[in-house]
């Protein structure tokens, strides 16, 4: 009993130092800071290799989070734990990430000239017309925002029912659900 209730205490004594190093770092102090990140990184890194599964993108990432940590800090208003914030804190800056590389893909590929098979009228693949394309993005807009959001890290960016449901606090059937609901809406609203 006695172990049990040590424990306990290591355990509180742990989250209290943890919650001040945290208030010192948002101060300024870079020691503070530097506990805070030996504490936090592993689980920091861990998140981003499963959203980037590439080891060196991660590590960047990791860096990434706990440079937007450090300028950010002053934010942490401690209404949930400061694991939850640096959490939410971490998908945001990978999904930024994933977002400006799809962006920079994305012109390096609109100005390849050699378009190759994709290029030519009536292939399987052939890119969108842009009047297509509008329609698609509105039609993306207009979805309810808990759909829109799984269609686009799902059917867009790629992402695993299990992680999205990670990102968003949700269960993986929950994401499965706005996905269909998603898909259906689109249909309806391109066939229009």
């Amino acid at each position: 009993m006695a172990a049990a209730v040590a424990i306990i205490e290591a355990s509180v004594n742990r989250v209290s130092d943890s919650d001040s190093d945290v208030a010192r770092a948002a101060a300024g102090d870079r020691g503070a800071f530097e506990r805070v990140y030996r504490q936090h990184v592993n689980r920091v890194f861990s998140l981003c290799a499963r959203m980037v599964s590439d080891r060196a993108r991660a590590e960047e990432l990791t860096q990434d989070v706990f440079v937007r940590a450090w300028e950010k800090l002053h934010l942490f208003r401690g209404e949930s734990s400061f694991a939850t914030w640096l959490h939410r804190l971490t998908v945001n800056v990978v999904l930024n990430a994933r977002k400006v590389e799809g962006r920079q893909r994305s012109r390096y590929e609109e100005s390849d000239d050699d378009a190759g098979m994709d290029s030519m009228p009536g292939v399987v693949g052939m890119p969108l017309a842009p009047g297509d394309l509008l329609d698609l993005e509105e039609a993306i807009t207009r979805l309810p925002p808990g759909a829109r959001r799984v269609f686009v890290l799902h059917d867009v960016e790629g992402y695993k029912h299990e992680e999205i449901a990670e990102m968003l606090g949700v269960t993986s059937g929950a994401t499965k659900a706005q996905l269909h609901r998603a898909r259906l809406l689109l249909r309806e609203a391109l066939n229009r």
